[in-house]
């Protein structure tokens, strides 16, 4: 069982990596230009080759959905980092705050998942807390 987990662990380090390399790639800027001029050589090309207009309507369409994918990634990048980056800066300034969470995402998903367990424990605790102390008060 423990070989299994071993195994596990080593193929989801392996997949976040690879996805966090895609992330990077998708969100390039020279990423969109090459992509930008396959679609555009694609969509020359089918300049020579006879096509009804819906043909050509579902080029175009497709094409500029390809674009958009990078697009979005692009966007979605510069969103998440800077989302991080506030994040980061409220966790450090604030003292009584773990520190364990600084760059989140950069642990991988089960780390996070611990991470999440020990904060729902947390919620629940203060839960119980204000439970008690409403208790008291009603008394």
């Amino acid at each position: 069982m423990k070989k299994i987990r071993n195994i596990y662990g080593f193929t989801e380090k392996i997949f976040e990596k690879l996805v966090s390399l895609a992330t990077i790639i998708l969100g390039d800027s020279i990423t969109f230009i090459l992509a930008f001029c396959l679609v555009l050589f694609w969509w020359i090309n089918l300049l020579f080759t006879s096509q009804d207009i819906h043909q050509i309507i579902g080029d175009v369409i497709l094409g500029l959905t390809f674009l958009s994918l990078f697009i979005i990634q692009k966007s979605f990048n510069k969103f998440s980092g800077s989302l991080h980056l506030k994040v980061n800066e409220l966790v450090s300034s604030h003292e009584p705050a773990k520190n364990s969470v600084i760059n989140a995402e950069e642990k991988t998903e089960r780390e996070v998942t611990e991470l999440s367990k020990e904060y729902l424990e947390l919620a629940e605790q203060v839960k119980e807390m204000e439970k008690e102390i409403d208790k008291k008060e009603v008394d």
